[in-house]
């Protein structure tokens, strides 16, 4: 029986980033966003820490939930996809160089 690939953990992390923003914007309703990116999020921490530890694992954690935070008041200065463009890409390339590599 063929193996279904794993979804790369910077493919989880970041489309929770861009999924939920996009169901937020798109349902008007924040906590359904925070839904998804909480959901993306963790789904990809048990393959963050078997491959960088707990701390690795908690560290990534703080990244997600720090580049959401971070996405509100770049958004006032580059508008709000850019800016869920740029902490998703930096999300999506720190656990790509962290973690999906190395499969």
């Amino acid at each position: 029986m063929a193996r279904i690939p794993a979804v790369p953990t910077s493919l989880l992390a970041a489309g929770s980033l861009v999924g939920g923003f996009a169901l937020a914007q798109t349902t008007k309703k924040r906590q359904l966003g925070g839904v998804v990116f909480a959901a993306g999020t963790a789904a990809a921490i048990p393959r963050w820490r078997k491959t960088i530890g707990t701390g690795g694992a908690a560290a990534l954690t703080g990244l997600s939930i720090g580049a959401m935070g971070a996405s509100h008041p770049l958004a006032k200065k580059i508008g709000a996809w850019p800016s869920v463009a740029v902490v998703s890409s930096a999300v999506a390339l720190t656990a790509w160089a962290a973690v999906d590599r190395r499969a």
